[in-house]
């Protein structure tokens, strides 16, 4: 479990509230190789994507990325409208993140991915701002966890 089942999970629980949003997997919107990120492809893409959201009135966004907390005032431009954010990073220790990608990636890929995801974990921990909600994700389970993040946001309270 990770950002992806979590955010997954938000939209069940708010879906299920009756709360109008939407969710964007911020990893597809510039997943290319070469690298696009020096075009702004992300920003790009998802300010598309808002605007389509936006159009439909949802004014709601669940927005997972591996990295976004490090990127939200870029990521809140790109939207155009001001947006208020509730930035959360979720955390897991190395034995839990090694055991979640051992899951999910196979063959060569694995080691590669684990020392990134070590890295990753120690630049966020070091670089991302206190006012960024840290979220602990080992040993519980994706609802809880979602749940937790939903709070966070206020979101539950409101109505659509």
């Amino acid at each position: 479990m990770g950002k992806t089942s979590v955010g997954a999970e938000i939209h069940e629980q708010l879906s299920a509230a009756g709360i109008q949003h939407c969710l964007i997997e911020g990893d597809n919107l510039d997943q290319a190789y070469p690298p696009p990120w020096e075009h702004g492809l992300a920003e790009r893409n998802l300010t598309a994507m808002w605007s389509n959201y936006r159009e439909l009135g949802y004014r709601r966004l669940i927005y997972t990325n591996t990295v976004s907390v490090r990127f939200t005032g870029r990521l809140t431009a790109a939207m155009g409208d001001d947006p208020s954010v509730t930035a959360v990073l979720l955390t897991a220790d190395d034995d839990t993140a090694r055991e979640r990608l051992a899951k999910r990636e196979i063959g060569t890929g694995l080691d590669r991915h684990v020392e990134r995801s070590g890295l990753m974990a120690r630049e966020l921990e070091r670089t991302v701002p206190s006012r960024v909600h840290r979220v602990r994700t080992d040993g519980r389970e994706v609802p809880d966890i979602a749940a937790e993040v939903i709070a966070l946001t206020g979101w539950i309270w409101l109505r659509p």
